[in-house]
């Protein structure tokens, strides 16, 4: 009795449970089928555990012969499920394999997307005239299009409607500096920038920016300030100095692999043989988080025919000899920056933006950038200043600018006693369709 009892313990402790048999069933009631019925519920029970297990083995073989993958669907049923699919899921999915790609450019399914996005909205009944029903009957005219045909139109018209609704957005004009007033508004709604990703161990020593006790700064082409912590060599914070000039179109119309491309420039001719560069204006803003050291607007800037030193014409701004051009920076120059835990600031140095624009108002060379100033080795070639001489010097592919500053003890505070832009006798060919 004890032997049964202990069985019946073990099976109901491990959960399998024997099932419960009728009185009379596999002997008649008393001692000797006492001693049998926890046998035959034993072996009930086992018979039990053997048939789930078959049965386990046999969904087990069941569910592994009718596996079917994706790709091997007939394309059918795949076409079926990508008419589902939104415009930009579609095109993501054409990126799995070629097979996905060609399904993907399906014309009836672009054809439907197409029309769902452009159809004209008809707020009363009109009667189509005969070219406007026949250019209807050649968009619906699928089958006689090559394979992806709508898929490009509905690009090709997403495209030019973002531009339509950017350039009513940036159509006003700032007077002073030529540019868009509402940059930040048309930029604001959409996706954000992609940055390239640059290997931090090529910055060295002899590409450093500038630095403080906590960090140092590299300046990254175009635009990018790279900070890394003294201590640590790992990165600190990125900041991107972008102008405003074209900002919205290479912000929206371009990407990572293919950046947006400036509007091919038309050769204004030179209607003036006497001088070279003439009625340009110049607009420099030099600043640091939100605080500005200095903003001016220059205007009828020229330069004379001839007037070229190693492949620049010179474009003197303000000089030496004219005391009253003469203008301080307001405030103590420096580059502030902040993290989550930390912030400083980076004597000396600063954000420069430069707008050049021609004699119809157009910009001619643009860049914001950051800039350092330096002590100077030797002393000005000007009027003699007492105090610390300092330069900034900024040069790329279009033109270089060069700055000179002076700190003056009493009053603490630099003054620029010389700003020269030098431009790239390449771009003013480039710019006036000229050849020499």
């Amino acid at each position: 009795m004890a032997t049964g009892r202990g069985r019946l313990l073990q099976l109901q402790w491990r959960g399998l449970q024997a099932p419960r048999l009728p009185l009379g069933v596999g002997s008649a009631p008393g001692r000797t089928g006492f001693r049998n019925g926890p046998c035959i519920r034993y072996a009930a029970g086992c018979a039990t555990l053997k048939q789930h297990a078959r049965r386990e083995r046999h969904c087990e073989r069941a569910s592994a012969d009718c596996s079917v993958s994706l790709d091997s669907m007939p394309s059918e049923i795949l076409l079926k499920i990508f008419s589902y699919l939104d415009a930009g899921t579609l095109l993501c999915t054409g990126c799995v394999n070629r097979r996905f790609y060609h399904l993907a450019n399906d014309n009836f399914i672009w054809i439907r997307i197409y029309s769902t996005a452009f159809s004209p909205k008809r707020s009363n009944w009109k009667v189509n005239s005969v070219e406007k029903t026949a250019v209807t009957m050649n968009l619906l005219s699928v089958e006689d299009k090559e394979a992806g045909y709508w898929k490009k139109e509905y690009i090709a018209k997403q495209i030019a409607s973002v531009k339509a609704a950017l350039a009513q957005v940036l159509k006003p004009v700032n007077p002073y500096t030529g540019l868009p007033v509402k940059t930040k508004e048309a930029l604001r709604p959409r996706w954000h920038s992609l940055i390239a990703k640059y290997n931090l161990s090529n910055l060295t020593a002899s590409t450093m920016f500038g630095c403080d006790r906590l960090i140092r700064i590299f300046c990254l082409n175009p635009g990018l300030l790279v900070g890394l912590w003294k201590r640590e060599e790992e990165l600190a914070f990125v900041m991107a100095n972008l102008h405003f000039h074209h900002l919205v179109e290479r912000s929206t119309l371009g990407s990572a692999t293919i950046p947006y491309e400036l509007p091919p420039h038309s050769p204004l001719l030179d209607d003036n043989p006497e001088y070279g560069l003439h009625g340009y204006q110049l607009h420099v803003d030099m600043h640091s988080g939100g605080i500005f050291y200095l903003c001016g607007t220059f205007r009828n800037l020229f330069t004379k025919k001839g007037y070229i030193e190693n492949g620049y014409a010179k474009l003197i701004v303000i000089s030496f000899k004219n005391n009253t051009e003469h203008l301080p920076l307001i405030g103590k120059v420096g580059l502030s920056w902040r993290t989550d835990i930390f912030d400083g600031c980076i004597k000396s140095c600063s954000i420069m933006d430069i707008t050049l624009l021609d004699e119809y108002g157009k910009p001619f060379w643009c860049f914001s950038s950051p800039v350092c100033m330096r002590s100077s080795p030797r002393p000005s070639d000007g009027p003699n200043f007492l105090g610390q001489t300092y330069y900034v010097d900024y040069m790329d592919s279009e033109g270089k600018v060069h700055v000179q500053l002076v700190w003056i003890e009493e009053t603490e505070e630099y003054f620029i006693v010389n700003l020269v832009l030098y431009l790239s006798i390449a771009k003013i060919n480039h710019w006036f369709g000229t050849k020499y």
